[in-house]
């Protein structure tokens, strides 16, 4: 394979890592936590040294986002604001990441993914398309820059959905121990966030610190739903919500749900049991017959082809 092939594919793979490390390295954290850490911890001396103290990813994928995003938010909708806004709530908001974060993030994909589609297709000419072919091709490969972040984030999405999901039966059934033992409401969220970590116990964590601050409980549990879109949460908190305004008691709501989330969960065991023989029939079929067939019959062949030479 010439040098010039070589090079330009580890660039590509290169700059794809760099995306991902860039996308998966950064974890939320409390603001105010990691401000007192940085204090405790400071050991600059000058302003050159306090900002090399930051990580690489802080230092330059994050001003080169915000300095591209603000050339792309004057072309994108409001409504594309707002549904990207969603989706970044819907998936927890990785890496503390807004709408101009996630735009200069695609914004620089599309770039990258130019680029590469340009040096692979027109400079090196790997399958020794004309120029004007290989220009069209940086144009498909800028398209892909620019939805290879979306992917990403639509499974950010539903691995955050599917881990609520699994997570609300056993948060549930604390809940209602800790209510029917004695404890409120909130206490009893605040029990859920303290022994179960994961996406609904942060769910429950901002909930209630927006309790704190004054909002109604009920605002705050809906909330929760507009940044989930999981179903039995969905009723679970219908359930709860209404249970406050007609006056009825939290322990026999919140029974009757883990009751019914227990259901729920038997069922979707049953459906996922049902379906397995059939996602084992395509590795059956495909890998484990073909090796019997070549030990069964192979012997057979071979006898088969020395008695017809013969």
């Amino acid at each position: 394979m010439p040098i010039p092939v070589l090079l330009v594919a580890a660039l590509a793979a290169g700059a794809v890592l760099f995306i991902v490390f860039a996308l998966t390295t950064s974890a939320p954290v409390d603001p105010v936590q990691a401000r007192l850490t940085q204090l405790g911890s400071m050991q600059a001396k000058n302003l050159e040294e306090l900002e090399l103290q930051a990580p690489f990813v802080e230092r330059t994928l994050r001003p080169l986002a915000k300095r591209l995003s603000g050339s792309v938010s004057r072309v994108t909708s409001s409504s594309f604001s707002e549904r990207t806004e969603k989706r970044l709530a819907l998936a927890g908001n990785p890496g503390d990441m807004r709408v101009a974060d996630w735009l200069g993030i695609k914004a620089i994909g599309t770039i990258v993914g130019a680029i590469l589609f340009f040096l692979l297709f027109v400079v090196v000419g790997v399958l020794g398309f004309p120029f004007l072919i290989g220009v069209l091709l940086s144009g498909v490969g800028a398209l892909f820059g620019y939805t290879v972040p979306e992917f990403w984030l639509g499974g950010r999405v539903r691995k955050r959905q599917h881990a609520i999901l699994l997570m609300i039966p056993d948060a549930l059934d604390l809940l209602t121990i800790s209510v029917r033992a004695g404890l409120g409401f909130d206490s009893a969220l605040g029990k859920v966030v303290e022994k179960l970590p994961g996406p609904l116990s942060d769910e429950f964590r901002r909930a209630l610190a927006e309790v704190r601050v004054g909002k109604q409980r009920r605002e705050a549990l809906r909330d929760i739903v507009a940044r989930t879109e999981v179903a039995p949460l969905t009723n679970f908190i219908g359930a709860i919500i209404q249970a406050e305004q007609l006056g009825v008691s939290i322990s026999k709501v919140l029974q009757v749900q883990s009751e019914q989330l227990r259901i729920e969960r038997r069922q979707r065991a049953e459906e996922q049991a049902a379906k397995a023989p059939i996602k084992m029939l395509f590795p059956l079929v495909g890998c484990i017959f073909p090796s019997l067939f070549i030990v069964i019959l192979g012997p057979a062949i071979i006898l088969i082809m020395i008695n017809l030479n013969v």
